[in-house]
């Protein structure tokens, strides 16, 4: 065969194995040069893991390869040394990894960190090095990319974190890009722009693309060929369009078919306001120069106004940066702010740390990285616990191993699995993980921060149900933060889109999305749902 004839990539009959379980069990693909290959499936199928494997950046020898070959340009990685795969890594194949704040270095500003790719493998620093960080910050979405240069991780919003990674992998044009899930925490219309972007890289340096996600109107959009995982076999795979017109195999028609069900708890106007905010503010100050003086702030939450009442969902949508998540923070008292909050009628605002340990049993939150809020040294068992053993002391220890036995089971996750740790868990199980944990202390307020970001649409779907049946079996009340607007609509019964950190438009959600009355608003609706606006502002499918 003619070497210009043969795939970039070529996976064959791969295993992938820890212990004696098999996490992927011989599978075979491959790609084209130019091609994107897309795989889908649900989490913990083994999607995350065979990519992973491409690069040899499982945790060896703890994980093994009993079958199989890896081809790259016909060289096997799964063989090569050291030293060769890392002149593969970074140069000629990169990755998007999942989750951005395990990924980047605290400790480093992002110039800092963009500039070590380019220093290590091109060997361009200095201006040049800043010029071409500049480049690709702008490339991937970030607005003003001059004021980021210096920010630490902690200081970007979680959408603004995963366009730092885009941009890391992309510095070096390499021929090959995994992205594992690569706009899970991106905004819609910031993902159309990711999307757009890889789009044009693929077609001006012919680029081959592995994309791993478990949004199939992604897939649709951006990739030639899918592969459909369940339980690490790839049980189906052909070109998008025959896969999604005509699937084959009853899990791939289960994927296409699984969405969630608008059904959002009715408000009740006489029911208790359990969380409010007047004129919030959370300002972060922009320091420059050699006594870190204060120059301006970034106004992250800037005068919002809210109230969420008993057994309601409050809706907070909007673009990555918008506040959503520092607003969520800022009403829990995680983060500093201005303005009053008043929780269960005590205005919370002034207290401190010890005054406010007997609201926290009533107020908890399902952060956005999964990852990043689980202690990698505790059983998934004490996680979940941890909480009972704070605010229910008087529990036995057989009582509070049944609450965790059920709490897991209420996420649908074997409670078998709850002496593993939060590393032997795929991305979207650590979020299940995530959601027993908050509600497993049965609080009055739950701030969900992107709750569904990490789910394959299958245990999305399955996942707004059980926030819905437990929100009308207990009388929760949920703050809702979310990209995805299908999710919030399923579930919130008030709406709130922000911009800039201030309140761009409100009311109910019913009355929301169907006539938006901000441009921003429709824009955002538009790229959510593929919707057009009619002649009197409407929008319309």
């Amino acid at each position: 065969m003619d070497a210009s004839n043969q795939p970039l990539l070529d996976v064959s009959d791969l295993s992938v194995a820890f212990g004696r379980a098999l996490a992927v069990d011989g599978i075979s693909f491959s790609i084209k040069r130019g091609e994107c290959v897309a795989l889908v499936g649900e989490s913990g199928s083994g999607k995350s893991v065979s990519a992973l494997s491409v690069l040899k950046l499982l945790p060896y020898p703890a994980a093994s390869h009993p079958t199989g070959a890896i081809r790259f340009r016909g060289r096997d990685l799964l063989t090569a040394s050291d030293q060769e795969m890392r002149e593969v890594r970074g140069n000629d194949i990169s990755i998007i990894f999942q989750e951005p704040m395990t990924s980047l270095n605290p400790l480093q500003t992002i110039e800092t960190q963009i500039g070590e790719i380019l220093s290590l493998h091109r060997g361009i620093g200095g201006s040049a090095a800043r010029a071409r960080t500049l480049e690709l910050l702008r490339q991937v979405g970030i607005p003003e990319p001059e004021t980021r240069l210096q920010s630490y991780p902690h200081q970007l919003s979680g959408g603004q974190r995963q366009r730092v990674m885009i941009a890391m992998a992309l510095a070096n044009d390499p021929d090959l890009l995994i992205a594992d899930e690569p706009t899970t925490a991106l905004d819609v219309t910031v993902q159309a722009q990711i999307l757009a972007l890889l789009a044009e890289i693929r077609a001006r340096l012919g680029m081959s693309l592995l994309f791993i996600t478990h949004d199939l109107g992604i897939v649709r959009r951006i990739a030639d060929t899918v592969c459909v995982m369940n339980n690490g076999k790839i049980v189906e795979q052909g070109p998008v369009e025959q896969v999604f017109t005509a699937p084959q195999h009853a899990y791939t028609k289960a994927l296409l078919a699984a969405e969630p069900k608008p059904d959002p708890a009715p408000p009740q106007p006489d029911a208790p306001v359990v969380m409010s905010a007047d004129n919030l503010k959370v300002w972060f100050p922009i320091k420059r120069g050699l006594l870190r003086s204060t120059v301006g702030h970034i106004k992250a939450v800037d005068g919002v106004s809210l109230a969420v009442r008993k057994g309601e969902t409050l809706g907070v949508v909007g673009e990555s940066g918008s506040g959503k998540t520092t607003l969520g923070l800022a009403l829990l008292r995680l983060i500093s702010s201005d303005g009053p909050i008043v929780f269960l009628g005590n205005d919370i605002q002034g207290l401190r740390f010890k005054q406010m340990r007997p609201f926290r049993r009533d107020m908890q939150i399902v952060f956005q990285d999964p990852f990043g809020s689980l202690s990698p040294r505790m059983s998934i068992a004490d996680i979940i616990a941890e909480g009972l053993e704070v605010h229910q002391k008087q529990l036995s220890r057989e009582e509070r191993e049944a609450r965790v036995v059920k709490a897991l089971k209420d996420v649908g996750l074997d409670p078998e699995w709850r002496f593993r740790y939060p590393h032997e868990f795929s991305g979207g199980q650590r979020q299940r993980i995530s959601i027993a944990r908050a509600v497993v202390l049965e609080p009055n307020f739950i701030v969900l921060d992107e709750p569904t970001s990490a789910l394959d649409m299958l245990f999305q779907a399955q996942m707004v149900d059980l926030l819905r049946d437990l929100q009308r079996k207990r009388d929760l009340t949920y703050m809702f933060i979310s990209h995805d607007l299908r999710v919030v609509a399923s579930l919130a019964s008030h709406l709130i889109v922000m911009k800039s950190g201030k309140v761009e438009e409100e009311g109910p959600a019913s009355v929301l999305f169907k006539t938006p009355k901000s441009d921003y608003t429709r824009a955002l609706f538009a790229a959510a749902f593929r919707l057009e606006a009619d002649g009197d502002g409407a929008v319309a499918t």
